[in-house]
């Protein structure tokens, strides 16, 4: 398959990029960092694995769209405030046939990329894999996960088949869901709970659930997603949420969260798409949510507080 990568020089971008293109399909990792597109073209795409392998994937990388030309298939991985542009800049990859999957971060890119590719192009998913940007073509995979996808109209697709089918045979094990909603939503969980108060706390993945303090506000996070997903008619249990999202911080040992690396590297966080995400449900529902409103505050001023210094 055809498959091109937007957000490719990233850690899950380069993650992906670098199984599939192992698996022998026709991969192009594209991205707008000149560093990231040279060293990928030059020394190979290296993945840092959990068991201590470091293997180096040859596969090509670009900043230019154009020069790739129609692919079957475009992964998106860029972060939600570069949803419009990334895709926008895609357009000379999309054919008639070409579907593109959206594998980000919090809720609300979807509806974004349908709004300029249609909504009969676009694919939904997760995944629970953990990846680390540790350099220009460098990436850490310090955990692997399921990874779930589905079709925005919930609906099983031949297209849908074959991607899926695509991702198994590339040993990225992942599972069609016809409910993805709830799967993102899930996801949703996870990230709300977790990132900003790692991203607040400067706190490594396993850390999260070594102190109580930790514990007792990432569960008042999870109580209010909980809640408004409720208020919405998706299914999410807070039990079984709670397991989950505990279980996988206590074997993500060395983990960092995406949004502690954006706090370190000075970036603009997705913070908007996260808990943002959750409370404006939350206002649509009629659903409190004072701990997540506070959560954004947080992140918000240590954002403009960094990206002002970083400006002078």
């Amino acid at each position: 398959m055809k498959i091109a990568i937007l957000g490719g020089g990233g850690a899950m971008g380069g993650i992906f990029g670098g199984y599939l293109a192992r698996a022998g399909n026709d991969v192009t990792l594209i991205d707008v960092s000149k560093a990231a597109v040279t060293a990928i073209n030059d020394s190979g795409l290296t993945i840092e694995e959990k068991d201590g392998l470091q293997p180096v994937i040859k596969v090509p990388a670009s900043d230019n769209p154009a020069s790739v030309g129609p692919v079957d298939l475009i992964i998106n991985f860029v972060k939600c405030y570069h949803t419009e542009a990334a895709v926008r800049a895609a357009a000379p990859m999309i054919a008639k046939e070409t579907a593109v999957l959206s594998l980000q971060n919090g809720w609300g890119n979807a509806p974004r990329i349908a709004s300029l590719v249609g909504e009969d192009r676009v694919l939904v998913g997760l995944t629970y894999h953990g990846g680390t940007l540790l350099a220009p073509g460098r990436v850490k995979h310090p955990g692997s996960g399921m990874t779930y996808i589905g079709e925005l109209t919930g609906k099983p697709s031949e297209r849908l088949g074959k991607v899926i089918e695509v991702f198994r045979a590339a040993q990225i094990e992942t599972t069609q869901s016809d409910r993805i909603l709830d799967e993102v939503w899930k996801k949703l969980a996870l990230n709300a709970c977790t990132l900003p108060v790692a991203g607040l706390l400067n706190l490594m993945s396993h850390e999260l659930v070594a102190f109580d303090g930790t514990k007792s506000l990432m569960a008042a996070i999870l109580k209010e997603v909980v809640a408004v997903a409720k208020a919405q008619g998706i299914a999410l249990d807070y039990d079984e949420r709670w397991a989950a999202i505990t279980g996988l911080l206590e074997k993500a040992v060395g983990g960092k969260a995406s949004m502690l690396q954006d706090v370190e590297a000075k970036r603009q966080t997705e913070i908007e798409v996260i808990n943002g995400a959750i409370v404006d449900a939350g206002k649509r529902t009629g659903v409190a949510t004072p701990v997540n409103e506070t959560m954004v505050w947080m992140i918000q001023a240590k954002q403009t507080h960094y990206l002002q210094a970083k400006a002078q």
